[in-house]
């Protein structure tokens, strides 16, 4: 559609979480997972792992053999639902809850899965990073070609749990529906994010000087990942499937369109528009909607309220001011209170 940026070379990698249960929503099963208060204490023993809700039959089999990563999979929930709503705060569609959406083979769709799949496979990396997860931990992935022994190459054992754990229910009701085509696509994709190691370092010496300096790999902030799968999102490819021999493919829509490649999101049907309540389709409108009256672009009260106009009343915001530094060592503020006009859609 529009050339695309060459893929940065971010610190960060992706992440993998697929949903289960289609007629659950594409994202139920995130929202469910991140709402716990700690799947470490839910889950005593591995057969406690059939009672969460929404995951398929070889998830709660990756569930039973590794119980400890759970955790890091409701954290890579919860980073994948906070950082789509980031993205997403301005626009009609603002993320603001992903339980119940069925706007299947769409954009929105397709960011979900690879920001979502981009968040469990950061989470377990951060565990394996900081030891939380047992070292002994041999993975067999049900798909060819991906054999890991549990967290002595961290990067690459989050990868490949993603895709375990993610992909599987694509992957066990084969991969002739289009829907499961675009779905695993937009996984790997999350996945696909580059990662450059980050390195940060620490000074010791007196008074801040460096004489001895200790330096650490770390992990990006998952903020990066979202950034990339947020343009990504603007440039996506509409896409069809196309018999190719024995092989179901997904190509572009149109001839115009350029090539995708493996980093880029595909989607099959246009969004709607998100301008109106639709319970069924779990979309919520924009009705309500807090708009900026001088924006022209999608936070603008003209677009975000889709033309049905907005609402002007004053509220009172109360911050911080006249800060003052106080010998030693604290800094104390008084409270101004001062009128604002709120916009909110009609």
């Amino acid at each position: 559609k529009r050339a695309r940026k060459q893929q940065p070379e971010l610190c960060l990698f992706a992440v993998a979480m697929r949903v289960a249960g289609q007629k659950r929503g594409i994202s139920s099963l995130e929202e469910y997972l991140a709402k716990q208060p700690s799947l470490r204490g839910t889950l005593q023993d591995s057969s406690a792992c059939e009672g969460l809700k929404g995951l398929a039959e070889e998830q709660v089999r990756i569930c039973q053999r590794q119980v400890e990563a759970m955790d890091s999979v409701k954290h890579g929930a919860e980073l994948a639902i906070e950082e789509c709503q980031h993205q997403f705060h301005n626009r009609r569609w603002n993320c603001s809850t992903l339980q119940g959406l069925q706007v299947f083979g769409t954009r929105e769709s397709a960011f979900i899965h690879a920001i979502s799949s981009a968040g469990v496979a950061f989470a377990v990396t951060q565990a394996c990073s900081r030891g939380d997860l047992p070292a002994s931990w041999t993975l067999s992935l049900s798909f060819p070609g991906f054999q890991w022994s549990g967290c002595s190459d961290n990067l690459s054992y989050g990868i490949a749990f993603s895709q375990a754990f993610v992909d599987n229910p694509e992957r066990s009701r084969g991969v002739s529906s289009s829907r499961a085509l675009m779905n695993l696509h937009n996984n790997e994709a999350g996945r696909k994010v580059k990662l450059v190691p980050c390195v940060e370092c620490k000074c010791h010496g007196v008074s801040g000087s460096c004489e001895v300096r200790t330096c650490w790999k770390a992990m990006p902030p998952f903020r990066k990942v979202g950034n990339v799968l947020k343009e990504k999102f603007e440039g996506a490819t509409e896409v069809h499937p196309k018999r190719v021999g024995s092989r179901k493919l997904l190509v572009p829509k149109s001839s115009r369109f350029k090539p995708y490649t493996a980093h880029d999101l595909v989607y099959l049907v246009a969004s709607p528009d998100f301008c109106d309540r639709d319970p069924h389709s779990g979309v919520f409108g924009t009705s309500g909607r807090q708009c900026n009256r001088t924006s022209h672009a999608m936070d603008g009260c003209e677009l975000l309220c889709c033309g049905r106009g907005f609402r002007t009343a004053q509220a009172e915001r109360v911050e911080r001011c006249s800060c003052k530094f106080h010998w030693c060592c604290s800094v104390k503020c008084k409270q101004c209170h001062h009128l604002v006009e709120v916009h909110t859609c009609r």
